[in-house]
């Protein structure tokens, strides 16, 4: 291994960590010698990482340091070249055009080496089977981000249809399927919908309270609450 991936390897052990880490954790860590962890931490300080500490106390790494040049391994670069692919077959035209976007800059910084890795064509992501979408996905995704609340017209199984007030805080995709979560008004508790049982939508500018990540937290811990009930049972 080449010191300059033992450096970015070492950079990505230190952001793992929010608390202060040993050095014989580090060095536990990365695979090397706690003489090489000390020898690595002094030259990412004279890089300009901002790493706290002192040997026998421990280091944390102050956020906003990147370490140049750019570096993956093969395995990570396959790895962010697939989600790529998956986003831009599988999600909405704005999120594709994003993911593009992307890869595009990572390649661009990327050693002329690794560069070629990007685009191998070692794996392949089908597309989605063309229907017409009920939900457009980036209206919804923009709501999510802006805490804006949702009117929609939902069917149920059997095709009755409820209209509903609802809080989106995420979007899942499974397989075929595309699932919103959210608070639901009309329940007073947590839902989730399918995008295609969804007849109509309407975003509102009324923002819903508090932080989405706080209430998809809440949402979470609900669900894990009724799978162990359901395990139990």
């Amino acid at each position: 291994m080449s010191k300059s991936e033992r450096l970015f390897d070492l950079m990505q052990v230190l952001r793992r960590h929010s608390r202060p880490v040993s050095g014989m954790d580090l060095a536990h860590e990365a695979g090397v010698s706690l003489r090489t962890i000390y020898r690595d931490i002094a030259a990412l300080q004279a890089l300009g990482a901002e790493i706290e500490g002192e040997p026998g106390v421990g280091y944390v790494l102050r956020p906003g340091f990147l370490l140049p040049p750019l570096m993956f391994s093969e395995e990570e670069i396959q790895a962010v070249a697939l989600c790529v692919q998956w986003v831009q077959r599988q999600t909405d035209e704005g999120l594709a055009f994003a993911a593009h976007n992307a890869i595009s800059k990572i390649s661009a910084v990327l050693p002329a080496e690794l560069r070629d890795r990007v685009d191998d064509r070692s794996f392949h992501v089908s597309r989605r089977a063309p229907r017409t979408a009920s939900v457009d996905l980036q209206m919804l995704r923009q709501a999510m981000r802006e805490q804006h609340k949702l009117r929609i017209v939902y069917r149920d199984p059997k095709g009755a249809e409820t209209a509903r007030v609802i809080w989106p805080i995420m979007l899942g995709f499974f397989e075929a399927r595309r699932i919103i979560a959210g608070w639901c008004e009309l329940r007073k508790d947590f839902r989730t919908f399918r995008a295609d049982r969804i007849a109509r939508i309407k975003p509102l500018k009324e923002r819903y309270p508090g932080r989405r990540r706080d209430l998809v937290k809440q949402w979470r811990a609900q669900a894990d609450e009724q799978n162990a009930s359901g395990n139990r049972s």
